[in-house]
């Protein structure tokens, strides 16, 4: 089981964070800053598993961003680095190229794919043209809506005037 999703810029910003596991506010915080520290500081050359309070982080560094996801010691690593390039090639189709800046400013999209990927912390959809489809398909219900609401307030405006 994935206890939680971090993504990390070599920074050490946090650009996404998502919880499988309860964690208090302080104990979130806390946990983010000794995994920022403990990660960004390994060599480029070393493994991308980590021993880390009783469980197993796994983490793959992307352009100018660390993906890191915490596992239990039992589960299987290799598993994970595969779930972590899949979520990657995932916001690859999206974006087009994604980079740190379309997680900043499209970050309610990131937090949409990763949950259309894992649920409760096991992976849900394996197939990254579902998960592409599933995307385009609240985009358009986004764009119908808004298109909706813009009709809705023309038409506002003009009985009032």
């Amino acid at each position: 089981m994935i206890h939680f999703v971090l993504l990390i810029s070599r920074q050490g910003k946090v650009r996404l964070t998502k919880w499988y596991s309860p964690y208090s506010q302080k104990e979130r915080t806390k946990v983010i800053r000794e995994l920022s520290g403990l990660i960004l500081t390994r060599g480029p050359k070393l493994c991308n598993f980590v021993e880390w309070r009783g469980l197993r982080v796994v983490y793959k560094r992307y352009a100018s961003l660390y993906f890191c996801m915490c596992i239990d010691e039992d589960d299987n690593e290799l598993e994970i680095l595969e779930i972590i390039h899949h979520y990657v090639e995932v916001l690859d189709r999206y974006f087009g190229s994604v980079c740190e800046l379309d997680l900043i400013y499209n970050f309610h999209k990131a937090y949409f794919i990763l949950d259309e990927l894992l649920i409760a912390g096991e992976l849900q959809e394996p197939s990254k043209r579902t998960v592409t489809r599933l995307v385009a398909a609240q985009d358009s219900l986004v764009e119908t809506a808004k298109e909706q609401t813009s009709s809705i307030t023309n038409i506002i405006a003009q009985a009032a005037k």
